[in-house]
């Protein structure tokens, strides 16, 4: 073989080599709690598998699904409650497995002595509009008999606002209490403008699971690559549950920038858990729950057995040889 046709040779097989290594990239859509942190940690392990994960942080999990419908999001964490929103407006999207448990809180001004939801009649409650805690603060107030409207007239105001504004309304005094997230409602009782009514996990919901989503699109048209993405969030979540030392230090230099403290963390940790798991029973109760309140104003109730595919996260946990 004569010497060009070698180096042409070579040259093919270092480029094919090339192609090969290539990692698939993976969009990723997240939120910045503390619970999200092992979906942001699949970063840091994507390249055993063969991927890069291009992580992009939303205000809030409905903020997502206009990305998916792009077609620039092919993954996300999200409140079960956005994702059935989602889906009941024919977003393709598929649950393919949990990845956080709990994570919310109502907490109330300290000078207002509320120690119940019961006291919430005829105060101003701040929530984030299609997030987990809308209906966990629906289901709380349906208990204790309470009507609620984001329009006076009602025993319970609310007013719908970002996550990241809902702490500031509280210290400032612009509402009397908050249905939010984690770490936050821990840092509002820390700072000392804040103070537990509940963990609102005591009705017929429970405590609430965090969905991970996926496209259609990657589900069927990408059936390989989707697989690796199962491996890579369970070993993410593994970890997290495995070096619970690596999983705060990740949340509050990487996700938080040191923005919370060693307390803020452990604090929100005592109130979540990280998981992989959800039951079609739980997508199916919630999505019941949110047309029962209003929460999504879904035209449709979406069943969980049309749209929850939960074979790529146990073929994952078998290959991993995880057996809970």
């Amino acid at each position: 073989m004569s010497i060009p046709r070698i180096f042409l040779l070579l040259s093919a097989m270092f480029l094919i080599s090339i192609a090969q290594a290539a990692p698939d990239v993976v969009r990723l859509g997240n939120l910045k709690f503390a619970h999200y942190g092992a979906v942001s940690y699949m970063k840091e392990l994507a390249p055993k598998y063969n991927l890069q994960i291009e992580e992009r942080v939303f205000a809030k999990g409905l903020d997502i699904l206009p990305a998916i419908i792009a077609g620039e999001i092919d993954i996300a964490a999200s409140a079960l409650d956005a994702a059935v929103a989602g889906r009941a407006s024919g977003i393709p999207i598929y649950v393919v497995a949990g990845f956080a448990k709990g994570g919310a809180r109502i907490v109330a001004r300290p000078d207002l002595n509320i120690k119940s939801v019961a006291d919430l009649k005829g105060k101003k409650v701040g929530v984030a509009r299609g997030g987990a805690q809308e209906l966990l603060l629906a289901a709380e107030l349906a208990k204790y008999h309470l009507t609620w409207s984001d329009q006076p007239g009602k025993d319970v105001q609310l007013f719908f606002m970002p996550f990241a504004d809902l702490n500031q309304a509280l210290l400032q005094k612009n509402i009397d209490a908050m249905c939010q997230s984690e770490p936050q409602s821990s840092q509002a009782i820390n700072k000392g403008y804040g103070v537990e009514v509940i963990k609102p996990y005591d009705t017929i919901l429970g405590e609430p699971v965090r969905a991970l989503v996926m496209t259609e699109k990657l589900y069927k048209e990408k059936r390989e690559i989707a697989e690796r993405v199962l491996k890579l969030f369970v070993e993410a979540t593994r970890t997290f549950q495995n070096d619970p030392k690596l999983a705060e230090k990740y949340v509050k230099e990487q996700m938080f920038k040191n923005q919370i403290t060693s307390q803020d963390y452990q604090d929100a940790l005592s109130n979540a858990s990280f998981t992989y798991d959800v039951t079609l029973e739980h997508v199916q109760a919630t999505a019941d729950l949110m047309r029962l309140y209003g929460v999504g104003k879904m035209s449709i109730t979406p069943l969980a057995g049309d749209w929850v595919r939960l074979d790529l996260l146990d073929k994952a946990k078998k290959d991993l040889k995880i057996s809970k």
